[in-house]
């Protein structure tokens, strides 16, 4: 469990306005009539009670400090009425007490979303927001990265702390042929693809990555995310953050919009969708240098998801388009390491003539061994980068086959051949 100071963290607020509220609530209110009724009463509580409330759910995310935890979940039956951290990658809960029933995280979650949020919420059963804690003390403010979805008919809430720190770029340890390719110096257009499953760094790396740009070309750089995370300070390029759902209505508008907006690099936070995926290959076509990530665990099958995406009839044409402006993968997993934190595993595939003609004439099962035996050129398989880390004695051999894609070239590579 996650040790608390029980004077610090008290449930004690939340309660007492909850149980004001939910006095003027009838007890047949079920389902979104409940949700859309306890929004009103929220809206209408006075400025003090709001601020209560809001204070008592800083308390929380300021313990996020304390602990180095990453992520923060609270709400509906899955949290059983307890504050849950993640904290080098497991989930705990906070070792107090005290406990909140469904209905009272039901008001803490309303309490700090706007009307139009909460539309959506109610129209989505989701909402991607950012929340940011205010300046105390003189340290800088924290934004988090949140979304509210419903369990069981309840609220719950996720929200991840936004490192603020930007990682140097040669904290990526990649090849300098991998480096040319990711800048706007030496690359004026093509498209990168940052991967990994949720967790895995794949924000973090995306920002090293734009701010090594902002720092060495001079250039315009677009930004559309669902939130946006960390905030960008122009340095030698024009820094656009648009976030979808406030400053712009979707993924695909954002990046049809960024044409018309003079940009030499388009960040496109996530290729959720066959629409985005189709705008983001023409954009790229239209000669710009795009990134976007997406939740995949290995290069190839970075290359199969993009596919997969589009319908039977229209692959052959996204499969030569994708082949002619891919430029890169970066398939990462945050690992165990044997200090107790974690460690970045990647997978890096730079795409050579090659590289391109495997993808064109569909023969993506061919591109492991063209990555395995590219170190030249700076390409690695994950079980190669999984091995060195093994090798350098940061992670265990366990954690090493754990997170391996293909288990049966990691035991070759680590002499283990009766696998």
């Amino acid at each position: 469990m996650v040790e608390s100071e029980t004077s610090t963290v008290s449930m004690a607020p939340i309660r007492s306005i909850a149980g004001e509220i939910l006095q003027q609530l009838p007890d047949s209110y079920r389902g979104l009539d409940y949700h859309v009724e306890l929004g009103k009463k929220i809206k209408a509580l006075d400025d003090l009670k709001r601020k209560q409330l809001m204070s008592s759910l800083h308390t929380f995310l300021l313990h996020m400090r304390s602990n180095e935890a990453s992520d923060i979940d609270l709400g509906g039956a899955g949290c059983d009425g307890r504050i849950w951290y993640r904290v080098f990658g497991n989930k705990s809960p906070l070792n107090i007490p005290e406990s909140l029933n469904y209905r009272e995280t039901d008001i803490l979650i309303h309490s700090i979303i706007t009307d139009e949020q909460r539309r959506q919420l109610l129209q989505d059963r989701n909402l991607d927001f950012s929340y940011s804690l205010p300046t105390q003390n003189g340290e800088k403010a924290q934004r988090f990265r949140a979304n509210a979805y419903f369990d069981l008919e309840h609220l719950a809430l996720n929200m991840r702390k936004i490192d603020e720190e930007i990682r140097p770029f040669k904290t990526l340890g990649v090849h300098p042929e991998v480096a040319k390719a990711l800048s706007l110096k030496y690359f004026k257009y093509g498209l990168t693809l940052i991967t990994g499953i949720t967790g895995s760094g794949k924000s973090s790396t995306l920002d090293t990555i734009i701010d090594a740009n902002n720092r060495t070309v001079d250039s315009h750089i677009v930004i559309i995310a669902s939130p946006v995370e960390l905030i960008h300070k122009p340095k030698r390029s024009v820094v656009r953050h648009r976030e979808v759902g406030r400053d712009v209505t979707s993924f695909k508008n954002g990046a049809i919009q960024a044409l018309r907006q003079d940009p030499d690099i388009i960040v496109i936070g996530e290729l959720r969708d066959p629409e985005t995926i189709m705008t983001t290959l023409e954009i790229t076509d239209s000669g710009h240098k795009t990134f976007g990530t997406l939740h995949t665990s290995s290069a190839m099958e970075s290359i199969e998801r993009i596919l997969g995406e589009v319908p039977t009839e229209e692959q052959n044409r996204v499969r030569s388009r994708l082949a002619d402006v891919l430029t890169g993968v970066i398939s990462q997993k945050l690992v165990p390491s044997l200090d107790g934190k974690r460690v970045l595993a990647k997978e890096v595939l730079l795409v050579t003539p090659s590289v391109r003609a495997a993808i064109r004439n569909d023969n993506v099962n061919e591109i492991y061994q063209m990555l395995a035996e590219g170190s030249e050129k700076g390409m690695i398989t994950m079980e190669q980068d999984l091995k060195r880390l093994f090798d350098e004695g940061k992670i265990s051999k366990e954690e090493a086959i754990n997170n391996a894609n293909n288990k049966k070239r990691l035991y070759q590579l680590l002499n283990e051949l009766d696998y």
